[in-house]
């Protein structure tokens, strides 16, 4: 968790590409089902996204932030997603890993979370801290009712715990954050959001980046990136690479 990472600046860019996700939906963009008549949005992967974000991603300092975890030169951006809770009680962002929907390892890959609103850290972000070190699960389907309901049932990869049912069985942490803040993980870490409450707005900016050592790395059934003949292309173990990612440095 770096705090105040982003400055006026970035941050007022960071939120117009958000801005610019919500008034330009793509074919990811979805609500997910409520229990309350709340919005729980996300848009993801947007084949447009570029138009809204190439200035952003190139102004940022979050590219060169990584290039210093890695400590590594090369920064890609793969993808973004954008996050809306509001409207009363919504349900809590199933706790799951980013890498069971992405055919991609490696250490050079990140999460760059952002958010607009100040939040507790009862609000945010949940993590497992080291569980990217650990299994990678089967990625969970959303499904009302069930957060550990498998994306792919007879996927090779096991089910996902019910953490939420066992929360002290787990190293769980989370930060109390402020606009210009900027949590930083790696896709293979367990994460989940806490919902949010009458009264209450969660946006949030997800970027997805990748660096030297990415590789592909198959996953059984559908995976991303959503790019046209990528998997088609790519064989086990290859550099992760593509002419439509854009390279934000150097």
């Amino acid at each position: 968790m770096l705090q105040g990472a982003l400055d006026a600046p970035a941050l007022a860019a960071a939120q117009a590409a958000y801005d610019w996700s919500l008034a330009n939906p793509g074919p990811g963009a979805a609500r997910f089902a409520q229990v309350t008549d709340s919005t729980f949005y996300q848009d993801l992967y947007n084949p447009r996204c570029l138009e809204g974000y190439t200035a952003m991603l190139k102004a940022s300092p979050i590219p060169a932030i990584l290039a210093g975890l890695w400590d590594a030169p090369d920064v890609w951006f793969m993808y973004e997603q954008v996050f809306l809770k509001e409207g009363g009680e919504t349900r809590r962002t199933p706790w799951h890993q980013d890498s069971s929907y992405l055919a991609v390892a490696g250490h050079d890959l990140a999460v760059a979370w952002i958010t607009f609103d100040a939040l507790t850290a009862a609000e945010s972000l949940e993590f497992v801290r080291g569980s990217h070190k650990g299994v990678l699960y089967n990625g969970s389907r959303f499904e009302l009712g069930d957060d550990t309901a498998p994306t792919h049932p007879g996927s090779p990869l096991p089910r996902l715990p019910d953490i939420e049912a066992a929360r002290d069985d787990w190293d769980i942490v989370s930060w109390a954050v402020e606009p210009g803040d900027l949590i930083v993980f790696h896709p293979a870490m367990l994460h989940g959001g806490a919902p949010t409450h009458s009264g209450k707005r969660r946006r949030t900016l997800t970027l997805r980046f990748f660096g030297t050592d990415a590789v592909y790395d198959k996953r059984p059934g559908p995976a991303g990136p959503r790019v046209s003949g990528f998997h088609e292309r790519l064989r086990q173990g290859e550099a992760f690479r593509d002419p439509s990612f854009l390279r934000v440095l150097p």
